[in-house]
């Protein structure tokens, strides 16, 4: 089957964009001698861990199911983050975490004797917050002032909690190599003197090292430079988007073209709310690979989603021709942050998720039908 044969709306990973990342990724963790882990709140598409699981086997996890996902589908070696942990939660993290991190000092001590009572099967860290922000959009801002996140240098005083054997930071999002250099200047400079009593520093998430352009020498230079300064410290990144950063697409259908105050909008068989959050909350326009270059003369369309929310609209883009119902778009890079973020509002069928191998046949993981919506309700 190919993937002209399938039914829209659809959405398609390809392995060979996916090993093309991974191989990348494996380069950078090899020639800087870091180990580098795969961020699940990115993508969870666990059909596809037999073609990561060839490159990397450790994850991070911020909640249970995403800690079990890792033990199970990726071999285990689980980096736990989570904002706060419960009474009910606590244990269950720390049999299945090989590290967790605790995002304040009193959810620390909270749990400071159930913690003892695990190790060595399993290392403490401290999220702390080095408050410097390169991040444009305040929504994925974690060093916004007042940010819940991670502990300040000022509040953490002249040494460490007993048993708190890592620090991880994380302030990046989609960054370059550049943004990490500043933010690793700054916690540096506040958090250098804890660093002898600690065994190891995770960098967190956000280090876009296969985005065209990324400068990966300076990245490995950054981290060598790191670990000759603190030879003893196991350093740790764990990227989300860089993993699947333009390795899949969203496949849909124009259903209907209407133009109303002179504006024309194609209506699509798919949701911006339901399929693809990220482009109403970011906000950002995905490309498609039908349309012309921005600027470029043509016809001009909107698109809408079909569901009944007024906002369901992303706009504009232009066209050799106008938009006729039938004809097929492709919405690029809709694998990491989509899939994991997608809802039933309105009970819109959820799209296929299809997997072409590199051999070009397609493989449908997983398709979605009336009970999946109507088991996620009651």
């Amino acid at each position: 089957m190919t993937i002209d044969q399938l039914k829209t709306p659809f959405y398609v990973v390809y392995e060979d964009r996916l090993r093309r990342n991974l191989s990348r990724i494996k380069h950078v963790a090899e020639a800087a001698d870091v180990e580098i882990i795969m961020a699940f709140k990115a993508n969870a598409l666990w059909k596809t861990f037999g073609i990561i699981g060839e490159y990397f086997t450790g994850s991070t996890a911020s909640s249970l199911n995403e800690m079990r996902l890792g033990n199970e589908m990726l071999g285990g070696n689980v980096h736990t983050y989570c904002p706060a942990y419960t009474p009910e939660t606590i244990g269950e993290f720390l049999d299945g975490s090989s590290h967790i991190t605790f995002n304040s000092l009193s959810q620390f001590e909270r749990f400071r004797d159930v913690v003892e009572n695990h190790q060595p099967h399993v290392s403490a860290g401290l999220r702390v917050n080095p408050q410097c922000s390169v991040i444009s959009t305040d929504i994925y801002n974690p060093a916004l002032p007042g940010s819940r996140f991670g502990v300040t240098a000022d509040v953490i005083g002249d040494a460490l909690p007993e048993g708190i054997e890592g620090l991880h930071f994380h302030a990046l999002c989609e960054s370059t190599s550049f943004d990490l250099e500043k933010v690793l200047d700054a916690f540096v400079e506040q958090f250098g003197r804890f660093l002898p009593q600690v065994k190891w520093v995770n960098m967190g998430g956000g280090h876009l090292m296969t985005r065209e352009g990324y400068d990966t020498d300076h990245l490995i230079s950054l981290l060598k430079g790191f670990k000759s300064r603190y030879p003893w410290l196991k350093v740790i990144l764990e990227p989300g988007s860089a993993f699947t950063w333009r390795t899949g697409d969203l496949i849909t259908s124009v259903v209907d073209v209407v133009t109303n105050q002179g504006i024309t909008t194609a209506i699509i068989d798919a949701s911006f709310t339901c399929h693809m959050p990220d482009c109403l909350e970011m906000p950002y326009k995905p490309a498609i690979t039908e349309s012309l270059p921005d600027d470029s003369e043509g016809f001009t369309c909107r698109l809408g989603g079909n569901s009944c929310l007024s906002g369901d609209f992303v706009g504009d883009w232009t066209f050799d021709h106008p938009l006729a119902i039938g004809e097929r778009l492709t919405l690029e890079d809709m694998n990491h942050y989509t899939t994991v973020k997608t809802n039933m509002f309105n009970g819109i069928q959820h799209p296929a998720i299809v997997l072409v191998r590199s051999d070009g046949e397609c493989e449908i993981l997983r398709q979605f039908t009336y009970d999946d919506y109507k088991s996620r309700m009651s």
